[in-house]
């Protein structure tokens, strides 16, 4: 059982995911371990300046123990036994404050500064990184082949379709759009290419979606064409998905990108998809998910 007051209300939507509101603020549910833990570091992540409780079924002499956010409680161990104590003084300071005018004109200057800083460092990070995201005619590194090549920075696109001396199977044209004469009439040949794509990325870290995929291509493709291949620190952000959101129902990218509420135009297009991953890498970083 959980038991929240005042938190925001994307909170609230979360556990209902989990748990039934059986009450305004209280929740319960029956849940593993894991999910549950889970559902913890949620709230402690999102509750804002609001409180929570959580109540659930422990190996001890009454079956059950709790751990609480309330600064006016401490949950104290008695001989095994866990028991809330009241405190007489909260464990938070109290800060004298001024009149509610005095307060809002400081939040207000607060915020226009936290907007500011936000601005900037929102800035600073799309300029230096770029994400990357290829086509090819199947998951064989050995046997397919590269077919198209994008790559995103904060201002700037790259695009490029690759000839291919394969015909593109059926299920990869009805998925990408691309076809074996498409390819031939458009495609460029894959040593230009990847020397361009090596000179729009220049020396900025590389971050992709199961990016180890689209590695193991190039590297294969800048060896094949006798040219060397990418030195850049690469950044893989499905497992830094699976670390922060255990709750998606899968992890392929399109989940992902609704889930962040990101637009994906064009999925299994190579520019599209290679511009909503670096809006997703974008996101990871301002909420201190990820570090380049």
């Amino acid at each position: 059982m959980i038991t929240l007051t005042k938190v925001p209300n994307s909170l609230r939507g979360d556990l209902t995911k989990w748990c039934q509101e059986i009450q305004t603020g209280v929740y319960v549910g029956n849940v593993s371990a894991k999910i549950r833990d889970g559902l913890w570091d949620r709230i402690m992540r999102d509750i804002g300046n609001g409180q929570a409780t959580m109540v659930y079924n422990t190996n001890n002499e009454l079956g059950y123990t709790f751990k609480t956010t309330r600064s006016d409680r401490d949950v104290i161990d008695y001989d095994g036994i866990p028991l809330m104590m009241h405190l007489v003084v909260s464990n938070k300071a109290v800060k004298h404050g001024f009149s509610d005018a005095a307060k809002f004109h400081k939040a207000k200057i607060m915020t226009h500064k936290r907007l500011k800083t936000t601005d900037k460092l929102e800035k600073a990070l799309s300029e230096s990184i770029v994400s990357i995201d290829i086509e090819t005619t199947g998951l064989d590194v050995t046997k397919d082949q590269i077919i198209a090549i994008g790559a995103a920075k904060k201002n700037s696109c790259f695009y490029s379709l690759i000839k291919s001396n394969t015909i593109v199977p059926e299920k990869i044209s009805d998925l990408t759009g691309l076809t074996s004469t498409i390819l031939s009439d458009e495609g460029m040949d894959l040593k230009v290419v990847l020397i361009q794509l090596k000179e729009f990325i220049g020396n900025l870290p590389i971050v992709g979606y199961n990016v180890r995929f689209d590695e193991a291509f190039l590297e294969k493709g800048y060896k094949d064409t006798h040219e060397l291949g990418l030195s850049n620190k690469i950044v893989d952000l499905m497992p830094v998905i699976k670390k922060t959101n255990k709750f998606l129902d899968n992890y392929r990218l399109k989940t992902v990108l609704e889930d962040y509420k990101i637009s994906n135009l064009h999925p299994h297009r190579a520019d599209s998809d290679a511009k909503a991953t670096f809006e997703l890498a974008i996101q990871l970083i301002k909420k201190q998910d990820l570090k380049i």
